[in-house]
């Protein structure tokens, strides 16, 4: 197993401009582990109910993804309402059901606590730094993702967690409120003085920012047509961009520009159909046929 990646699985029930969709697959520790599995060997640690699909086990391990760490438990899955309705950027939550997830404790194997590669998923973040404490020895790269709740309830803890990782994935508004800083290059300084080595900032419909070691890399959004559901855009980038990361076994300046256009690659694809519906059927060509695409959207002569 090259990544662990520790969060939530879940049922939503979500409305866009382009439908409506009850109990689809979704949470963090899904759509990441998804979209990392095209690139590398992936284990998910999560917790789902009695009312859990088999043929929703049996999707995740058709993609060689190990289960074994998805505890199933006495109750109901973790239940998200939302829509997208106003601002496809944006999600209104209408209704949260944590169930089975509110008393979520992770527990490693040995093989999930030997993996190089660990992704914490936007959960609580003392059960983040937890999962940290686990490992046998430290990850050669940890990454961690986390939200505005956190910052507002439980900035200390996370503040500590974030000094022990290597990458931050946070979006522009958390990133501002989590410094106090209104001018992104700054909010990404402050960060990378808290401790990690880079951070992505994610700017939905405008891509993503990586500020790294003495440079910063901005890889656009894909110019998708018809944007049908976001829910999960930005645990799929997280997913292509440390699956990548994990493929090529480094983590430099190159490999990290590289692993945002793969992340920027997987997240276009999961905007253009409900949930899971689009990445988890995905070829190898229609990726690399979509990253090829993202090199021509960037692509230009020197200035002469």
């Amino acid at each position: 197993m090259k990544i662990l990646v520790v969060g939530s699985v879940a049922y939503d029930a979500v409305e866009t401009p382009a439908g409506k969709r009850e109990s689809q697959l979704g949470g963090a520790a899904t759509y990441f582990s998804v979209s990392a599995s095209y690139f590398t060997e992936v284990g998910m640690i999560g917790v789902v109910g009695e009312d859990f699909d088999p043929a929703d086990i049996a999707m995740l391990q058709s993609h060689d993804i190990d289960t074994s760490g998805l505890v199933r438990a006495d109750g109901k899955t973790f239940r998200w309402t939302g829509e997208y309705m106003e601002d496809v950027n944006t999600a209104v939550t209408l209704d949260t059901q944590l169930n089975v997830f509110g008393d979520f404790e992770p527990e490693l194997s040995d093989t999930h606590a030997n993996a190089p590669y660990l992704f914490l998923a936007n959960i609580d973040p003392n059960l983040q730094l937890r999962v940290l404490d686990a490992m046998v020895a430290r990850p050669k790269m940890v990454a961690n993702d986390t939200m505005n709740l956190w910052i507002d309830i439980a900035k200390p803890v996370l503040t500590e967690l974030i000094s022990k990782v290597d990458t931050l994935l946070i979006n522009e508004e958390e990133a501002k409120q989590l410094t106090g800083e209104d001018h992104l290059p700054d909010a990404a300084n402050a960060i990378t003085a808290m401790g990690p080595s880079s951070t992505v900032i994610k700017r939905g419909e405008y891509g993503v920012t990586l500020f790294g070691d003495n440079f910063s890399f901005a890889a656009p959004a894909y110019p998708i047509e018809r944007v049908v559901d976001p829910t999960g855009a930005g645990d799929s980038f997280a997913g292509g961009f440390m699956g990548y990361l994990a493929s090529v076994d480094k983590v430099d300046e190159e490999s990290l520009r590289t692993a945002a256009i793969v992340g920027s690659t997987m997240a276009s694809f999961a905007v253009e159909d409900f949930g899971l519906d689009r990445i988890k059927y995905l070829t190898y060509s229609d990726i690399a046929e979509r990253f090829e695409a993202f090199v021509d959207l960037t692509r230009f002569n020197p200035l002469t």
